[in-house]
């Protein structure tokens, strides 16, 4: 194989025996490196293991790596565990950082840990994650990070050598393979240059039908159309249903080709999956989280063929998954960050933006932005497309589960942790100081709660430190003898109650009595977490029990169809599978815990209740 430049260099340093961080554009070919460290372990007999952000790129990953490296590749994600003792290892950041602060042996036989997206160490919900991941990395291990362009890499990487020390080396590619070539549409004209927008009187609407003509008619398809919002992305695509972009021959394959997917995926009688067939005979589909995981995957597996020309689609797609078009199209250039609509950061902006220009295909790539005066000035515009890409800041802030899993270790050393964090290498003084006080208002409070006795952990310690991100919920309704009392139906109840996440104004369904006495036993215990959290000022607070999909679930644990479970919320019907996965996840997590051997076999029976048909994701890797 002929590499690239900074290819050629990071694989010279790896060959070495150094660690690595690659920053380079999407789409530049960082999987080539990645691959090339797979290929050696496999060869030296090696293990490595592969981390990704999302569960939809690992799922990926297995899928791509399996045809390449046959039988040597497994994958753990929490709702699947397929071949766990292959060589090469895909599992989610938050399964190796578990292993490596609960089951460290386990990683004896790794000598590589991939970080894909390391980026998103930023993140707010999941950054620290990364962070723990990296801190507690074991000295035998080397680590490839592979990211978007970010500018502070080499400060990532300094980090990393000051707690490991041994040398990190950087890479860095400015260059795409592919060059963009930026156009804006505003008041329904398309142009390529930005000045010829400040000259526009106020008047015309952007036209959907219009843009995609334009597009159509300079050779721009396929088309990856970027949407801040679900129903957005399916109104659009519907928008669009007179206008045909297949020809005769191309329609008869993509119909064949959905019609042969869905019958792989039992979609055959899906509502959602003949809802979307009409869009599919014109090319067209949308891609989105309220979606099937399955139908997802069917639509995901149509844009690979080259048969669909327009896909509707919100920003996880842009996450490593690999589905490079000739032209990416974005809605708008807002999203919200938070609870607020901000301009698009920069390293977003590209990193959908690099989906366009399809390596070996392609002599460029075309992005095009649809601006609306009324909601974005041309000065955001100019900083999201033209502005430097936003620097990778540390979202340090540890969890209760943590914390127990480090006392346990290191006593009252614990604190000795922080120094070594991304936070406190980037920080001030003010905000050091208040990170390490929200560390010890937490150990306070554990202490405080009974979860450490005597300077170890007590038995509802060992059980809180295995239920990471639901730990005091979960844990004080274990000691309460919540849990001895509970059949496979309100075991479900609860575990899927801890993970959801109403949407904004989502109504309450009526609840059974068994769902209501669990609201009230998790209502008062989340109000007493909630107190004692304030008093000691952490934040955020723990998540509240939300049981918006006890009806859902119960249904579902009943035997129930899919399609009938629905009738009994106003939840998108991919979000329930997503929090049934997640509940299952949570099941197995507190089945691993120092619990009865009683409660355990009703655990097992629940997951296994929960776990069929669509919720199944090892079915749908396996399908795949």
């Amino acid at each position: 194989m002929i590499y690239d430049r900074f290819q050629r260099e990071a694989i010279d340093y790896i060959n070495e025996g150094h660690s690595v961080i690659v920053s380079a554009p999407t789409g530049a070919g960082k999987t080539a490196i990645a691959e090339h460290v797979i290929e050696d372990c496999i060869k030296r007999q090696d293990g490595v293991i592969y981390s990704a952000p999302i569960k939809a790129l690992s799922n990926q990953k297995f899928r791509d790596f399996e045809k390449q490296f046959e039988g040597h590749i497994g994958i753990l994600t929490g709702d699947v565990s397929l071949n766990k003792d292959a060589p090469v290892l895909i599992m989610t950041t938050e399964i190796f950082r578990n292993w490596l602060l609960d089951q460290p042996d386990e990683l004896k036989r790794y000598s590589w840990v991939i970080f894909d997206e390391v980026h998103y160490i930023d993140n707010p919900e999941r950054g620290t994650v990364w962070e723990e991941s990296l801190i507690f990395l074991p000295p035998h291990m080397n680590i490839l990070g592979l990211s978007a362009t970010i500018p502070n890499i080499r400060q990532l990487a300094e980090w990393i050598e000051s707690i490991h020390k041994k040398p990190v080396k950087v890479v860095v590619e400015e260059d795409r393979p592919v060059p963009l070539h930026i156009y804006f549409q505003c008041q329904n004209q398309v142009f390529d240059k930005m000045h010829d927008i400040r000259r526009l009187r106020h008047g015309r609407t952007n036209k959907l039908t219009g843009l995609m003509k334009y597009i159509h008619q300079r050779n721009g398809l396929p088309c990856i159309y970027f949407v801040f919002g679900r129903r957005r992305a399916e109104y659009l695509a519907s928008e669009l249903y007179n206008y045909n972009f297949l020809d005769s021959i191309e329609q008869a394959e993509i119909l064949s080709l959905y019609e042969s997917l869905c019958q792989r995926y039992d979609l055959a009688h899906e509502k959602s999956a003949n809802d979307l067939l009409p869009l599919i005979r014109h090319g067209i589909a949308y891609h989105h989280a309220g979606m099937l995981p399955t139908l997802k995957e069917v639509v995901e597996q149509l844009f690979t063929s080259r048969l669909l020309k327009v896909i509707f689609t919100t920003e996880t797609f842009a996450l490593g998954i690999n589905m490079p078009s000739r032209s990416v199209v974005f809605d708008e250039l807002k999203n919200m960050y938070g609870r607020y609509a901000r301009r698009l950061k920069t390293r977003d902006f590209y990193q959908m933006a690099g989906r366009a220009g399809r390596r070996g295909m392609d002599e460029e790539g075309f992005v095009y932005c649809r601006i609306n005066p009324h909601r974005i000035n041309i000065d955001e515009v100019k900083d999201a497309i033209y502005g430097r890409p936003e620097m990778v800041k540390s979202q340090f802030n540890t969890s209760y589960g943590t914390i127990l899993n480090l006392y346990k270790k290191y006593k009252e050393n614990i604190f000795e942790i922080y120094p070594l964090s991304l936070h406190n290498y980037q920080s001030k003084r003010h905000q050091q100081k208040e990170a390490l006080r929200l560390m010890e208002a937490k150990l306070r409070l554990l202490k405080e709660g009974g979860y450490i006795e005597e300077g170890a952990l007590s038995v509802k310690g060992e059980f809180a430190k295995t239920v990471f991100g639901y730990e005091l919920l979960l844990s004080e309704l274990y000691t309460e003898g919540v849990f001895e009392q509970l059949d496979e139906f309100g075991l479900g109840i609860i575990a899927v109650s801890a993970v959801f996440e109403p949407r904004k104004n989502q109504s309450p369904p009526s609840l059974s009595k068994t769902a209501r006495s669990l609201e009230r036993a998790g209502g008062d215990i989340f109000e007493d977490i909630k107190q004692k959290e304030w008093r000691y000022r952490i934040y955020p607070f723990s998540k509240r029990p939300y049981f918006h999909l006890a009806p859902a679930m119960v249904a579902w644990l009943q035997g129930t169809k899919f399609e009938k479970a629905l009738q009994f919320t106003d939840t998108d019907e991919g979000e329930v599978v997503r929090y049934f996965r997640m509940a299952v996840q949570v099941l197995r997590e507190i089945e691993d815990s120092p619990i009865s051997n009683t409660l355990k076999g009703r655990i097992g029976k629940t997951i296994r209740s929960i776990n069929r048909d669509v919720v199944d994701a090892e079915k749908q890797l396996r399908e795949g």
